[in-house]
């Protein structure tokens, strides 16, 4: 099931499609937990891309006044946070987004599709809840 929701999300998405994310998804946790509003997860093929896909989010959304109020994971790659307050964002190395499965731990939370990332799933031919580009 998905739910639209508020257009600003649009720019944290865009965000994390703009350096080849895999398989981007965005939850809405709002009901779930009292830390945040929405997750939004996805991956990167080496570490490397994982920094690379990191950097670029904090840049882009700089670039509108937003800027995170805490970042975990830089020094390794494996998996990063950008805590933006009511939207986290989780950037993976691949292999360690399969070995935590956070899509399975909040299998209850509903996907939210954004005009981003339902523009990236026509392009991709996938679900427009996960995106694969």
């Amino acid at each position: 099931m998905t739910k639209k929701t508020d257009p600003t999300l649009d720019l944290y998405v865009k965000a994390v499609l703009g350096k080849k994310a895999l398989n981007v998804v965005a939850l809405d946790v709002a009901e779930l937990t009292s830390f945040a509003d929405v997750f939004i997860i996805c991956s990167g093929r080496s570490n490397r891309q994982v920094g690379a896909i990191a950097d670029y989010i904090k840049t882009d959304l700089k670039k509108h006044k937003i800027k995170p109020l805490s970042v975990e994971g830089s020094k390794d790659g494996h998996w990063i946070l950008l805590d933006y307050g009511h939207v986290i964002i989780h950037v993976f190395y691949e292999p360690m987004r399969e070995f935590y499965d956070l899509e399975g731990l909040w299998v209850d939370a509903k996907r939210i599709e954004t005009p981003a990332l339902k523009k990236a799933a026509e392009k991709s031919h996938t679900s427009p809840n996960t995106v694969d580009i």
